[in-house]
């Protein structure tokens, strides 16, 4: 059996023309979409880079494996201790060895390990290729290493390749030379009201309308697609043109991976599994161009699997988290599953087009800010320890269906919705901790290392920068909240 994986980095489901986007950004995978399954609210657990990687290819939340931050200890995956043998039982059980177990050749083409300093990700591979661009890299330098795979092993049987997209990441990078396809097409309708605008040019925090470079409006002419703020309908038509042809760059490469497979005779034999590590803030919250948030505009990620001999033209819209992938895949191949995995399998809705998804979900991030969230049917509820700045309130509710785009908080008019979120989040946790293999929540750990690592260092200046841009209420409100006590 031959199974291809394409990991494209940062890629929202609803800025994909197979997820209904009104934009042509994907036909190529549009295409493997119409011919497998495709999955509509499939969420990162924890997000967003390196924890979202760490909970898919170990099948764990991140309140187990530990990896939930960008920096300090929970950067690290936990040590497994004593009942670590001769070979790490994590390695052992992790998503790349499945293949491994079922008999496949196994093979990467990816940075990610080396830009987050984490090399279990490489565990399972038989080989593993890192054009050396730390993540920083565009896609032409990673597809000749894909089709030169392809090339070579192209009368191997049973391989599994994973190969890793950047393109749609801060920051957008593709390339001058392939110009705009976007430039006649209308943006998002939400986003072209002036008052939504006017409201995010107001706030504070990281990556809001005047500082999407972090903490400032610094751009560089090395990237001409990403703006370092967005004060008008031509800035916003920047940023979101710009995310939109790093999407279909990225997909007019895969294009020609499946061109190449194709030549060789065995394109429509070939498993091919479409994912993404998180999504995109674009307003969402006052954010633009971050995934930096626990909820559905950082959370939310494609799914698509085609599989020979399963269903085909399928969609499926219960609630999944990517941990669940592993043990779907382990099904798939025959293979059984780890004790230590917490995610459910959805083999069934692949076979037969059965919902099998989880009655609501819990959502982490740990390097932006410090947030946990609960999705439960209509309802977003979020509970933030540490808001990176941006002011949040330490209980936040959001109706979805009303408001897609979180800009209207209504924990105040529906406490009976919060205590629900808050209720479900706890009992959540007691059962995560109860079979932790620790008696610390890594949410702590960064607490206690300083927060967040994107926003470690940065408040002093930041102040400066907000008085300078007339946001006076904004830095008096963050002294007040972080410096009062010194």
């Amino acid at each position: 059996m031959r199974i291809l994986m394409l990991d494209i980095d940062t890629l929202r489901p609803d800025h994909m023309s197979c997820y209904g986007y009104p934009r042509r950004t994907t036909p190529r995978m549009d295409a493997i979409a119409a011919q497998g399954t495709r999955f509509d609210q499939y969420y990162c657990s924890d997000a967003p880079c390196l924890p979202s990687r760490a909970s898919l290819i170990s099948g764990r939340f991140g309140i187990h494996h530990g990896a939930v931050g960008h920096g300090g200890t929970a950067a690290d995956r936990r040590l497994s201790g004593g009942p670590r043998d001769f070979r790490d039982w994590q390695d052992l059980e992790n998503f790349h060895h499945l293949f491994r177990k079922a008999g496949l050749y196994t093979a990467s083409i990816s940075t990610f390990a080396e830009r987050h300093s984490s090399h279990w990700f490489t565990a399972g591979f038989n080989e593993v290729h890192n054009v050396g661009g730390g993540g920083m890299e565009s896609g032409e330098e990673v597809l000749p290493v894909a089709l030169d795979w392809l090339d070579r092993e192209k009368d191997r049987e049973d391989w599994f390749l994973h190969v890793h997209f950047w393109d749609p990441h801060t920051p957008y990078r593709a390339p001058e030379a392939f110009g705009n396809p976007f430039a006649d097409e209308p943006l998002p309708d939400w986003l072209t009201d002036p008052a939504v605008l006017e409201r995010h040019m107001a706030m504070t925090g990281p990556h809001t309308a005047l500082d999407v470079s972090m903490y400032d409006d610094k751009e560089s002419p090395q990237y001409p697609r990403q703006p370092g703020k967005v004060i008008d309908m031509a800035g916003m038509r920047r940023i979101i043109d710009g995310y939109d042809c790093g999407i279909r760059y990225a997909d007019q490469l895969i294009g020609q991976i499946f061109d190449r497979l194709a030549d060789q005779g065995i394109l429509d034999d070939v498993a091919v599994i479409i994912t993404a590590d998180h999504g995109e803030n674009f307003g969402e919250l006052g954010i633009y161009a971050e995934h930096a948030t626990a909820d559905p505009a950082t959370c939310r990620i494609p799914l698509i699997i085609r599989w020979p001999g399963l269903p085909g033209g399928q969609t499926d819209q219960a609630l999944h988290y990517n941990v669940d992938l592993v043990p779907t895949v382990a099904d798939l191949l025959n293979l059984s599953h780890a004790a230590s995995w917490d995610g459910r399998s959805f083999a069934s809705t692949l076979q037969d087009g059965r919902a099998d998804g989880r009655s609501h979900l819990v959502l982490s991030q740990m390097a932006h800010v410090c947030q946990r969230s609960v999705l439960f049917g209509d309802w977003l509820y979020m509970r933030t320890w540490h808001d990176g700045y941006h002011l949040f309130p330490s209980e936040m509710l959001y109706h979805l269906s009303d408001d897609p785009h979180e800009q209207t908080d209504v924990a105040d008019r529906y406490p009976e919705r919060c205590a629900e979120g808050a209720r479900l989040l706890e009992n959540w946790h007691a059962d995560m901790m109860e079979n932790a293999g620790s008696t610390v929540d890594p949410l702590w750990v960064v607490l206690e290392e300083g927060g967040p690592y994107h926003a470690r260092g940065h408040l002093e200046d930041y102040l400066v920068r907000l008085e300078a841009t007339g946001r006076h209420e904004g830095a008096a409100a963050l002294r007040e909240r972080w410096l009062k006590n010194g």
